[in-house]
Formats: structure tokens, C-alpha cells, sequence
């Protein structure tokens, strides 16, 4: 199975790898066919507009390679984007950055565009719960 430079260089240096406490959303979301595990935790802020975005974002995983570079490449795609922004970030964004993935990997890609966007609605569903 070959990898991108890309995919080595996030799996072996990952960006934003650890845990917010008290943070503003979290999701995890697995595989049970590969065993891949992923936590996203995300802190919202705003932007100069006065939009909410991801002020900062981290994750957890325990998983293949892909599937750390696919968390820490999601990441780096979300980190001070707005919430509509994040949002609209799939698996074929995270593929795409990451130069590509072997067919076997690309669910890797599909689990990370999925945290990301269930920790978003975890912040939203928090939000409703509060008013």
C-alpha cells in the first residue's frame, strides 16, 4: 500500500493531535470493520464579522496511519474557519489535500468529515439546550 508524502507527513507529524478541555463540541466516531477510532473536540470563538468559528480544534485517535492523517488533515481544514465553513468539508476535501489514498484507506477520510461535522452539531445541539 503506498502512501502520499502528505499522507506520511500528517501521520508522522501530526498537526492539532491532543484534547480541549471544556470544550464548546466533541464528537467520536468509529469503524467497527477496522477498528479506527476518532474524537474531535472543537472551542468556538468569533471572527472580526462576529461569526462563530473554530477557534480551535484537536483530536484523538487510535487507528491505521490514514487515520490519524485524515484526523490531523481535517483539522488543519476546519482550524479558523467558520461553522458553515466546516461544515461543507468532506471526505473528498480531506482526500484531496492529503494527495490521495489507497482505495482500502479512503473510509479513513469519510470517518474524519463525519467527527467534524458531529462535533459541530454537539456544539449546536448544546446551544439549544441552554436557550
Amino acid at each position: 500500500m503506498k502512501y502520499s508524502k502528505k499522507v506520511l507527513e500528517h501521520f508522522t507529524h501530526p498537526r492539532n493531535q491532543g484534547r480541549i478541555r471544556n470544550a464548546d463540541g466533541v464528537a467520536t466516531v468509529g469503524n467497527p470493520v477496522c477498528g479506527d477510532i476518532m474524537k474531535i473536540y472543537i472551542k468556538i470563538g468569533e471572527n472580526k464579522k462576529g461569526e462563530k468559528i473554530l477557534e480551535d480544534i484537536k483530536f484523538e485517535t487510535l487507528g491505521c496511519g490514514a487515520a490519524v492523517a485524515t484526523s490531523s488533515m481535517v483539522t488543519d481544514l476546519a482550524k479558523g474557519e467558520t461553522i458553515e465553513k466546516a461544515l461543507k468539508i468532506s471526505r473528498q476535501d480531506v482526500s484531496k489535500e492529503l494527495q490521495g489514498l489507497p482505495p482500502t484507506k479512503e473510509h479513513c477520510s469519510n470517518l474524519a468529515a463525519i467527527a467534524l461535522h458531529d462535533a459541530v452539531k454537539n456544539y449546536k445541539d448544546k446551544l439549544k439546550k441552554k436557550k
